[in-house]
């Protein structure tokens, strides 16, 4: 069953959710102040020009803080339309600048002086609102009495009632004085669309616009749109890309109910919705409702690609921009963690699909691009082994650059950067002094050259070669070690693999039995074990009798330290009966392939006679035979119930050579998961037809 996301009116994401709104009645813009102040609103827009910053003469009204709040103005019930209030909160600003020549003035100066002291101050405050449909500017007139004068107070607010704007709009709006004292200030708000209860109750444009969920089912993502039959509307899937315009993907013209399909694989944080009627001057809503889908961001990471661009640029390109930093590392041939080139090289913040320049003078193959996100490595490209072919048995030599022209060379490897000249027991130390004399005479390459330093990578391949001799002779050493060892291994193996055999007796009851018994045979043999039993050697059977082909068997596999398995069903119960009771005449009724009848008259003396403790064991399978039904006189060895105690019955067969407990149990399991099929074949009512029937080893003659 598919599991909704979102359940929305429109679409799903992140907007501005809409509760309750105050309704204003009539379509005049008004103002109103705080308590104590006055205001007048000029009739009419005007043009807004900013001027230039002046200097204050005294204290001066300033506009220190913007609010917002969403109205509706309403022409009827069900006809309004969103409009924007805005609040200016006011502060005076300045102080009275005392005279220079307090005597030289008298008394006349200090009344000047009192007088723009107790007097009111006045501001015209301008407000200017712009969005991608609409732009306005209002003017203001501020005035506050003198008893309210106290610099860096505030001194209340002036509202203004209203800006109207579109549905799901980007607004900005500007707020400064006239003249202007300081810098002016500004408020950017993302209004909310279609999706409040109230705002589609009481705007007429949110009506038509269709329905719309998304809901995720498995490895897919369904957007189900609900509308008439009648409705036509457009749908429209586009990546919203922050450095760049928008990329459009998917667009249709749609009608009626529709559901669109999209692959789990499709999404990427960036990844928005439009959906809108195919009306003249329709609302259109946009939403990103996968922005923090973490399979998004997968997806996103999935399908960026590092590009090497001609001659030493590269790109990151990726549907959605990433926070994410680059750095240049030096891959080694012989494997191991790119080594970061800092210092010298810095790392810098990425800006997908824009091309980049690597600092560098010249190419290397092994050099790589990393690029991270929050100290996590994404992706890692070595950008020229496509150009400069696979990697190189290259030293890269760091030159660091102090103060006075010190100059200092390291070798760049796992461990660190190691000192040319050093004691370390490392590649790089050994060869100092000659990586020393190639980088004087002109054998390595100079890759970057900065003011603190450069980078140099030398040629390591002559050096290799001086060691091939002692690496061949070292490796034939080690293989003709290893070969002995396989030797000295293979015959102990031999040995272990040779040193427990099974003889398997059974009473062929009927076909399906014979098929199981070939089938716990097979299992067997792949423990591994040697495995012999009458099913498997019928042309000897024939030729030499059953009797004489269990006495060869018999004898091999005790000589051998094996074990004798004694597999009891009705009909070897029902013989063992019959032996017990007249042993002359018991085995003249059965077929002359039935080595179980002939063994008998063997195998009743070594338990009559105390020897079969050690030789035996018995088994039975639990489903076709009680515990009870087995004779007395063999319960003088183990008897075990198949499959329930298969661990012990693989035990006792393996002796001394048995595995781990771990090992032994998931043998088990393999030897019950080959019997299962044989021994349902067994349960199932005759006549029943068989299905899924498999031929195996125990179907042919293995002689």
């Amino acid at each position: 069953m598919p599991v909704p996301w979102f359940l929305l009116s429109l679409a799903l994401g992140r907007s501005p959710v809409v509760l309750s709104l105050e309704r204003i009645v009539g379509p005049q813009d008004t103002a109103r102040c705080s308590p104590g102040l006055s205001c007048h609103l000029w009739d009419g827009d005007l043009l807004c020009l900013p001027g230039s910053i002046v200097s204050a003469p005294g204290p001066v009204l300033v506009p220190t803080r913007l609010q917002t709040e969403l109205v509706l103005r309403c022409h009827q019930e069900t006809d309004c339309d969103l409009c924007v209030r805005v609040a200016v909160h006011l502060a005076v600003r300045g102080h009275w600048e005392e005279p220079k020549d307090e005597e030289g003035l008298g008394g006349v100066a200090d009344s000047e002086r009192e007088e723009p002291r107790n007097a009111s101050l006045q501001a015209q405050v301008l407000l200017s609102f712009h969005s991608y449909t609409t732009a306005r500017c209002v003017l203001l007139e501020v005035e506050v009495p003198a008893a309210l004068v106290q610099p860096g107070q505030s001194v209340g607010s002036v509202v203004f009632d209203c800006f109207e704007a579109a549905l799901g709009a980007e607004v900005q709006i500007w707020s400064y004085t006239q003249p202007t004292y300081q810098k002016g200030l500004n408020f950017t708000q993302q209004l909310p669309d279609c999706r409040g209860h109230e705002l589609r109750d009481s705007i007429q444009s949110c009506w038509a616009l269709p329905w719309l969920n998304v809901s995720a089912d498995g490895d897919t993502v369904h957007l189900v749109l609900d509308v008439s039959e009648e409705q036509h509307f457009g749908l429209s899937l586009y990546w919203n890309q922050d450095e760049s315009p928008t990329k459009p993907w998917w667009h249709r013209n749609l009608t009626g109910p529709q559901t669109i399909t999209l692959n789990h694989t499709d999404l990427v944080p960036c990844l928005c919705i439009q959906v809108w009627p195919l009306e003249p001057d329709s609302v259109r809503t946009s939403i990103c409702p996968f922005r923090k889908d973490p399979r998004a961001h997968r997806n996103l990471w999935r399908a960026a690609r590092l590009q090497l661009l001609s001659p030493r640029g590269w790109r990151l390109d990726a549907p959605c921009s990433l926070l994410a930093e680059a750095t240049l590392c030096w891959q080694a041939l012989g494997g191991g963690p790119c080594q970061p080139l800092v210092p010298p090289l810095s790392r810098e913040n990425v800006t997908v699909n824009k091309a980049l320049e690597f600092p560098l003078l010249k190419g290397h193959p092994n050099i790589c691009v990393q690029v991270s996100s929050w100290e996590k490595l994404q992706l890692q490209e070595c950008l020229w082994s496509d150009s400069l072919g696979p990697l190189k048995d290259d030293m890269l030599l760091v030159e660091t650059r102090g103060p006075q022209n010190n100059r200092s060379l390291c070798a760049l490897e796992l461990s660190g950067c190691t000192p040319l000249l050093s004691r370390a027991s490392t590649r790089a130390a050994r060869l100092g002094e000659h990586l020393l004399q190639d980088l004087q005479s002109g054998q390595c390459l100079q890759l970057w050259d900065g003011d603190l330093g450069a980078l140099w990578a030398c040629p390591m391949n002559k050096y290799t070669h001086q060691r091939w001799a002692l690496v061949w002779l070292a490796c034939l050493l080690l293989a003709a070690v290893l070969f002995l060892l396989f030797l000295l291994k293979k015959d102990h193996v031999k040995a272990t693999a040779r040193s427990r055999a099974a003889l398997l007796l059974y009473s062929a009851d009927d076909e399906r039995f014979e098929r199981l018994v070939g089938a716990l045979a097979s299992a067997l043999c792949q423990l591994p074990l040697r495995v012999a039993v009458d099913l498997w050697s019928r042309r000897e059977l024939s030729a030499h009798g059953p009797l004489a082909w269990f006495h060869a068997q018999r004898r091999q596999t005790l000589q051998e330290g094996g074990v004798v398995v004694l597999l009891f069903s009705p009909g070897a119960v029902a013989l063992c009966h019959e032996w017990l009771q007249d042993r002359t005449s018991a085995s003249e009724v059965h077929s002359p392939h039935d080595a179980f009848a002939a063994s008998l008259s063997c195998v009743l003396p070594d338990f009559l006679q105390g020897r079969a403790p050690g030789r035996y064991i018995g088994a039975y399978f639990d489903s076709l035979l009680s515990p009870d039904a087995v004779p007395t006189l063999f319960r003088a060895v183990p008897v075990l119930a198949l499959p329930s105690q298969l661990p012990d019955f693989l035990r006792a067969l393996q002796g001394t050579g048995v595995p781990r407990p771990g090992r032994l149990a998931d043998k088990a399991e393999q030897v019950s998961r080959a019997l299962q099929p044989a021994l349902d074949c067994c349960l199932r009512p005759p006549g029943t037809p068989e299905t899924g029937r498999k031929m195996g080893p125990e179907a042919g003659d293995r002689t």
